[in-house]
Formats: C-alpha cells, structure tokens, sequence
C-alpha cells in the first residue's frame, strides 16, 4: 500500500499552498482582497496558503479567477507561455452575461485582453467596481457607457481608459450591438473579474469581465 505521503493527490494539492501565495503577491493583493473576491474567508485562505488545509475543486476554480490563472497551472501542470501568439482560428468564442467573448492574450498575464460583442438585448444591470484598470476600443456598433455618475455613447474609433473602482457598466446603444476591443489590467490593488466566485464580476472561464 503507498504511503500517503507518497499520494500523488496529495502531492498535487501540497503544491497549491506556495502557487496561491506567489500569485497572490504578483498580483499585489492583501489577504483580505484576495479572500474576498474568491469568496473565502481570510482565515481560510491563510490557511490554504499555509498548507494546512487542502482546496476543494470550486475554491481552486475561484482562486484561479481571482488571479487570471488556471487551476492547471495553480496544480503547476501547466506553465504559462508569456510570449503567446494568439491565432485567429484557436479563438473560442464563449458566450454569457448578454456578451460573446474572445480571448486575445495569454493567461496568467497581469493584463486581460478580449475581443467582445455586446448583444443589444442584454439587459442594464448595475454598474460594477472593483480594483484594477480598463481600456476599450469600439471597433463596431455603438456602445453605451456608464462611468459613475456621467453617461457616454461610444461610436467606432472611440476608446474609453478608467479605473475600475468607478462604477461602471456596458451597454450596446443600436440593434446590431457592439464590437470592442477590451483590456484589464491588474493595476496596485488589481485582481481578477470574480463575481461567481465573490462579490466582483465574472466573466465565464475567468476570461474578463464585462460589466
């Protein structure tokens, strides 16, 4: 019988404690930020850090959000290539939130980049902030944006540059909806769009956000 020191699960999920602090610090969040857009409890995530507890699947799916990774790399099964090339044909559209996204960067990147389409029947929601930075290019369509308490509409060639603790929220403003290009960056205090996880947005597989 293997000893269960010798349990490759284990060995997996004993690796995760330094991954979750190294990438915690990279993205220059306290304890208390990081725990709260996962939807812990700082307790429970110095916990996690310090090795004395173990993750479940839903908690390393939420950290790896929070922290623009993947659960793969935070089980160090897959390192992140920094100089990616992203082709036009791998591109997978996913599709929520009133939205269809496109990945346009690496993951594990202290910036978000997308490619969105916002539908015209999504519907207003309430703005959002979080920490961090964002930038955004109308390629096509035109956007309406709420940026506090000011209202824009956002024609092609406009782009809009602010920081996310503004409430802020997207909007198509015709009905064939708009096309942007889209970046976050973990900017001071920045984390990773986390809203199905914790209080901040979310967009699916921890792509971005889209407000």
């Amino acid at each position: 019988m293997n000893r269960l020191e010798d349990d490759p699960v284990r060995s997996a999920l004993d690796a995760v404690a330094p991954q979750l602090r190294r990438l915690r610090r990279r993205s220059a969040l306290s304890l208390e930020e990081a725990a709260r857009s996962a939807g812990l409890s700082p307790a429970h995530l110095s916990r996690l850090e310090n090795g004395r507890r173990w993750p479940s699947l839903a908690m390393l799916i939420c950290l790896a959000r929070t922290y623009g990774t993947t659960v793969a790399q935070l089980l160090g099964e897959l390192p992140v290539d920094h100089h990616a090339v992203v082709r036009a044909t791998d591109l997978a559209p996913i599709a929520a939130n009133g939205g269809t996204y496109w990945p346009a960067g690496a993951p594990g990147r202290g910036t978000r980049a997308l490619r969105i389409h916002v539908d015209p029947r999504r519907r207003a929601g309430d703005p959002y902030s979080h920490p961090g930075e964002e930038w955004l290019y109308v390629l096509d369509g035109c956007l309406r944006l709420r940026l506090g308490a000011a209202r824009y509409t956002l024609a092609p060639g406009d782009s809009a540059h602010f920081d996310s603790s503004t409430p802020h929220h997207l909007a198509a403003a015709g009905h064939g909806g708009a096309d942007l290009l889209y970046l976050h960056t973990l900017s001071g205090p920045g984390l990773g769009p986390g809203r199905a996880c914790g209080p901040a947005h979310q967009a699916p597989n921890g792509a971005a956000p889209h407000e």
